[in-house]
């Protein structure tokens, strides 16, 4: 794996503004004229930016489109990344969810034009989540983004980290006619099976009429993308599973004075492919009657539709043996007589998201004006109950191979298997057998009707240092409906007509050391072939069905005041405000009653349902007042000190309020059991920021500031051990302790006999279930400049963020149920050019290790630095070409868990590329 550091990196770049400036020094004659040239594209919206920063209320950076449609990344996560303070994630070599100042995409609030956008997942394993995925949105169609670092009564609250507003055009922004129309081609050097060039298309055009009085807006855009990643790792490590084989010797127990021990579910290697269209339209009326009313009725449209196949070749661990290391990892899992398994998955995504909304501003007096916002906006995953989720497992005959092993060292394991007594070896059709199947349907539908209702009266008395107050209300009426469907079975179905082949793995994963020493092939086949050959031969089961639901409505009303005076001669700003906010939430599941525990295979312990569902529903309220205060002062006209305080807080995840009790077994343990709660209290926290700031007239600025907050009411699992009743009031037993004859049975038709009775022992459940239970403190800094070389056309953008925490991931701690995800340092350096028509831009953007996830195991992403650039060309006033180059030294993700040696997944992506051709009138 490439293991470039952010410190070399950063020299690299610095080298190369310093080169270039150089150049440019060298080349300009002393005696030339000077050409006044209008300050436009990436020098103007740095400015812009830079001028948000200075005169918000608070803690606030900004990013402002270049051009018409042109946002300076292709990717609104990838813009977002630039900003101090702030990190993404990826998903497939693009940005989808940001964390800020350490805190992951859950506990920030993203905004569309100031109001909060719904959000719904296709797929069971994302959740449902509050935050916005960036990636659904394009990024032509946004004019600017705000991002609120710290606390403002008037701000819609849900982010601790920080509140996101998107901020699209309106017709009104411009003056008279004005449109764009943007053809791209976007090249990505993964593909393997689709295009490698796909297109991407956008405008939007705007016209007022009647004196300007009346204004309509239209944008539309239509990108598909297709895509290949490579994976290799395993499906997770848990702890203390088949110890009896182990060395436990190389264990440091003055680290691990249990001899815990950690063996991996599987090794694997796997082909992503996937195919996306994405569209997004808007359309935006305004008129203005009069001088003194503004109305603005609107509609955002956006789809998404992706489909990902996955081949996979793998392995799974039953009763491994092999020699733990010092930490307690079983490094080199070995299993005798086993088989290899041949994996084909279908991903499938629909999402339909619609808003529409409507604004009216009333400047009613001279001092006094109104504002009135109203939206109904939602957001539908698989709207018609497509399957989310298809898997298929085929293998070779139980205990045909003679060795299977991994050796995890390195960056990549070491796959070892032993097919030698297999006659035509592991990867012959003629030695492989159906295993399994399943289905999964995940429909969501996520709704928000809100209204807001605001005024500002102004004070235009010179004798008195209040300027302004703030009021307003505002009612969110928050709905998540969910629907799972799924079976999982196994199965025995003849191959024969099965399109069942091999490719040699090739280049697979070659940007990290070891890929030759992988598997030699990766399997192919067609999973729904598979799945019609399971209907064609009458072994295709019911799905079971659950439905979980919530309903959160909030109450806000807010005030707030604005003071300009002075201090010694040195103008002071003042921001002081309080929010009262009150929810109610009612939280219910639908779901059939257990029967009993089925001991149906070696590897599963299912629950069997009765044919009756039952609702179930909990209910849960909370109130919370939420002040502010801001203040900065003017030292000297460039120079500025800020100081914020303001409280924040961010709601509890949706998806753990649903009350519904979930179970999870194999058998011989482990016995999961998970259960929600919507009586969960939201999490606070007092935040504290401090900076000081220097602004030139050119729009080069450089900050540096301090941010402490205290964190209330962290959501961790609480657990419990207890039994689970089943429908009848009896505690649910477990049938393969002391197996019956003929058990297990894997038969769709439960066998009695492998029912869990009254006789068998007592099943005790690990049982979680999400509770308030933490409180923490978070520190930081950020450190922010940015640079403008005279009128050279040369400048540069640096900055650099720490973030801390008073408790870390404790790795030996298995008792900790809390942990801050997404706390990492990260920085950025952008170099760019800009003169005579002619932009290019070299970004280069770094995030530290840090904690993605805590489940039963935690997962970890390595410190990962990406190199991107962009390069455009004005041919004339209305003609622009470009070329943006994404990941340019195609760099690779390794995400672990609790120690880096566990590797989950090592990823690669490549290199991508999108030439464009835009127009603007």
């Amino acid at each position: 794996m490439k293991n470039k550091t952010f410190k070399f990196n950063t020299i690299y770049c610095a080298m190369l503004v310093a080169a270039s400036v150089g150049v440019q020094a060298e080349e300009a004659p002393a005696t030339e004229e000077v050409e006044v040239i209008q300050v436009k594209g990436i020098r103007s919206a740095l400015t812009k930016s830079a001028e948000t920063k200075r005169y918000s209320n608070g803690v606030v950076d900004a990013i402002t489109a270049e051009d018409i449609g042109k946002l300076p990344d292709t990717n609104l996560a990838e813009s977002l990344q630039r900003i101090a303070g702030v990190s993404i994630d990826r998903a497939n070599n693009e940005g989808n969810k940001v964390t800020v100042r350490g805190f992951g995409p859950e506990f920030n609030m993203v905004t569309l034009n100031g109001r909060q956008m719904p959000n719904s997942s296709a797929l069971q394993s994302a959740g449902v989540s509050r935050s916005f995925n960036f990636r659904e949105i394009a990024a032509e169609s946004v004019s600017g983004v705000n991002v609120y670092k710290t606390g403002n009564a008037e701000i819609t609250s849900g982010g601790i980290g920080a509140t996101i507003d998107i901020n699209t055009a309106r017709p009104f922004d411009y003056d008279g006619f004005t449109a764009f129309i943007t053809g791209k081609g976007i090249y990505d050097t993964s593909v393997e099976k689709g295009d490698s060039v796909t297109p991407e298309i956008s405008g939007m055009i705007s016209q007022t009429f009647a004196d300007d009085k009346v204004g309509f807006l239209l944008s539309l855009s239509h990108a598909e993308r297709d895509s290949h990643a490579d994976v290799v790792g395993t499906d997770g490590w848990v702890r203390n599973r088949s110890r009896d084989n182990v060395d436990l010797s190389g264990i440091d127990t003055s680290r691990n004075p249990e001899q815990a021990i950690w063996t991996p579910w599987t090794a694997k290697t796997e082909h992503f492919d996937t195919e996306r269209t994405r569209q997004n339209a808007q359309a935006v009326l305004q008129f203005q009657p009069i001088n003194s009313v503004v109305a603005t009725l609107d509609y955002t449209l956006s789809r998404l539709e992706e489909t990902s196949y996955t081949n996979r070749s793998a392995f799974w661990f039953d009763n491994p043996s092999g020699t733990a290391n010092a930490n307690g990892t079983l490094w080199n899992p070995r299993d005798q007589d086993d088989e290899l398994n041949f994996w084909a998955w279908e991903y499938y995504q629909q999402k339909e998201n619609d808003s529409i909304g409507f604004n009216i501003e009333w400047q009613a007096t001279d001092t006094l004006s109104f504002e009135v916002d109203i939206h109904d906006s939602t957001s539908k995953s698989n709207p018609d109950g497509q399957t989310a989720e298809t898997l298929a497992n085929l293998k070779n005959p139980s205990g045909s191979v003679a060795l299977i092993g991994a050796d995890f060292v390195g960056d990549i394991p070491s796959i070892i298997v032993d097919d030698s007594n297999v006659p035509g070896g592991a990867y012959n059709k003629d030695n492989i057998v159906s295993d399994l199947y399943q289905k999964r349907g995940y429909s969501m539908d996520n709704n928000i009707k809100q209204y807001r209702v605001a005024g500002t009266w102004e004070n235009l008395s010179i004798d008195s240092s209040l300027t302004r107050i703030n009021f307003g209300v505002m009612n969110t009426d928050y709905s998540v409906d969910t629907r799972l469907s799924e079976v999982f079975s196994f199965v025995d179905v003849p191959l024969t007509d099965l399109d069942l082949g091999f490719i040699p793995l090739g280049n697979t994963a070659d940007q990290f050391p070891g890929a030759n020493q992988l598997f030699p092939y990766i399997s192919q086949y067609d999973v729904n072939q598979f799945i019609d050959i399971v209907k064609s031969e009458g072994k295709f089961a019911e799905p079971n069905i659950k439905t979980n639901g919530v309903n959160e409505e909030t109450f806000a009303a807010y005030v707030s005041f604005d003071f300009d005076t002075e201090f010694h001669d040195m103008p002071v700003k003042m921001n002081v405000g309080v929010r009262y906010e009150d929810t109610d939430v009612t939280a219910y599941s639908v779901q059939n009653g257990i029967i009993a525990m089925n001991y149906r295979h070696a590897q599963e312990l299912r629950p069997v349902y009765n044919d009756t569902a039952t609702s179930e529903e909990l209910t849960g309220s909370y109130t919370r007042i939420l002040p502010n205060f801001d203040f900065n002062i003017s030292v000297t006209d460039e120079l500025m000190a800020r100081f914020s305080y303001g409280r924040t807080l961010s709601r509890a995840g949706i998806s753990a309020m649903f009350p519904a009790t979930n179970v999870n077994a194999r058998p011989g343990g482990p016995f999961n059991a998970s259960q929600g709660n919507p009586n969960l209290l939201p999490i606070t926290s007092d935040n504290f920021d401090l900076s000081f700031e220097w602004y030139s007239d050119d729009g080069s600025f450089a900050s540096v500031g301090y941010f402490k907050k205290f964190v209330e009411n962290f959501i961790g699992a609480g657990t419990e051990n207890r039994t689970i009743n089943d429908v009848n009031g009896q505690p649910l037993t477990d049938p393969s302790v002391n197996p019956r004859p003929g058990c297990p049975d894997s038969s769709d038709t439960p066998n009695p006999a492998c029912l869990g009775q009254a006789s068998d022992p007592e099943i005790t459940w690990e049982v979680a279930t999400p509770d308030n239970l933490q409180n923490r403190e978070v520190d930081g800094w950020e450190f922010n400049a940015q640079y403008m070389f005279a009128d050279s056309g040369f400048g540069v953008v640096a900055n650099y963020t720490i973030v801390d925490s008073d408790e870390s991931f404790d790795p030996y701690n298995f008792d900790q149920t809390i942990a801050l995800t997404g706390l990492s340092d990260s920085g950025n350096l952008v170099a760019f050019y800009e003169n005579y028509g002619f932009q290019a831009r070299l970004a280069y953007n770094w995030r530290d290790e840090f904690l993605l996830a805590l489940g039963n195991e935690p997962t970890f992403t390595e410190a990962y630095g990406q190199l991107d650039m962009s390069l455009s060309y004005d041919i004339n006033d209305t003609v622009t070409v470009s070329l943006d180059g994404i990941n340019l030294t195609d760099e690779t993700v390794r995400r672990f868990g609790r120690f880096e040696e566990q590797l989950l997944s090592a990823e690669q992506y490549g290199p991508r590329f999108t030439f464009g051709v835009s127009a603007k009138f």
